[in-house]
């Protein structure tokens, strides 16, 4: 190998070792974010639950806070969010508007899920919940983007604001509530099986974080073993 190729081989490890390193250090920052979101999740699930009238008016600041929403659910406009899975198996989660005492908006409860064949097709009547007040985290619905059956337009494909606007009647608010389980946390299959919240991981970012500074260490190491096999060829006296 020519000292030119040499510096060209070099200079190249050289650079793919600081962008390896570049993406590692990024993969520790967005490790820090996560962490920092998962402390404030959890700072707003062990909050005490409150009136949706008390929560924030910007639907970011309001999601995993607590809620009790009390009112009168809406079966005859109840909505199917199709396709959901649970431990495997095909279902759906039911979308139940709660009409509120002093206010014509109402707010979407995701009472959970209960199993169906085909993902989208189940017998409501047979899943009206008794109580009229559900505890549980707030989400936010996403603005836009979503989709309802073409033939069965209580049945939402996308979850959005736009999709659920257009299957109610009324004013609806642009943040639903994932109902929890309270002290009876028992499952079974005449019951709906209520959601559970985000799981609060920290993510692959440690491990690739792990391997970008591997990568690097990895072409550093090479470009000096290459670099000192060539000085040892060049040290190395020729042919007699």
């Amino acid at each position: 190998m020519s000292k030119t190729k040499l510096w060209l081989f070099i200079a190249f490890a050289i650079v793919a070792a600081a962008g390896c390193v570049r993406l590692g250090i990024w993969q520790l920052h967005r490790l820090g974010e996560r962490r920092a979101r998962n402390a404030l999740i959890v700072s707003r699930l062990d909050s005490a639950a409150v009136d949706p009238s008390a929560l924030p008016h910007d639907s970011a600041s309001a999601r995993f806070r607590r809620v009790r929403v009390t009112g009168t659910p809406d079966y005859d406009h109840e909505l199917i969010y199709a396709t959901r899975t649970r431990l495997g198996s095909p279902g759906v989660n039911l979308l139940t508007p709660v009409r509120r005492p002093g206010t014509d908006t109402a707010i979407l409860v995701n009472r959970g899920w209960v199993y169906s064949p085909d993902g989208s097709t189940i017998d409501q009547s047979k899943w009206r919940d008794r109580d009229s007040v559900f505890v549980g985290y707030v989400e936010e619905l996403p603005s836009s983007g979503g989709a309802r059956f073409t033939s069965r337009p209580n049945v939402i494909a996308r979850l959005s604001y736009d999709a659920v606007a257009k299957a109610l009647p009324y004013p609806v608010s642009p943040v639903y509530v994932v109902a929890l389980a309270g002290a009876d946390t028992t499952t079974a299959a005449d019951r709906i099986a209520r959601l559970t919240v985000p799981p609060l991981d920290e993510g692959p970012h440690m491990s690739y974080a792990i391997q970008w500074f591997g990568f690097a260490l990895v072409a550093l190491v090479g470009a000096g073993f290459v670099a000192r096999q060539k000085r040892e060829e060049d040290a190395s006296p020729g042919p007699v």
